[in-house]
């Protein structure tokens, strides 16, 4: 995968949670997909893809982010019950 590189200032006092630049990138672009997703801009799936995560995981950091995942499309409404059956086997072992 490509990469570009843009510079970005925090304040100060950001740096008292304690950080490393590898988990502020990490942050920042789990932020920014989020916000495509919650906006409509990309699809669940897409967003696992642009984080480089399952579905079933993106789907596990949309509970875990407080974000609601509610508009299905009949297509992702499929997908969907196919996740909760991945997570129902995950779970069981």
């Amino acid at each position: 995968m490509s990469e570009s590189s843009y510079e970005v200032r925090l304040p100060n006092s950001l740096s008292q949670y304690g950080f490393s630049q590898k988990e502020i990138q990490q942050r920042f672009v789990e932020w920014l997909v989020l916000s495509l997703f919650t906006e409509g801009r990309v699809s669940s799936g897409k967003a696992a893809k642009l984080l480089n995560v399952s579905r079933v995981d993106f789907l596990d950091l949309l509970r875990l982010r407080g974000v609601a995942y509610i508009n299905y499309t009949s297509d992702e409404l499929a997908e969907e019950f196919k996740s909760i059956k991945a997570l129902k086997i995950k779970k069981a072992r």
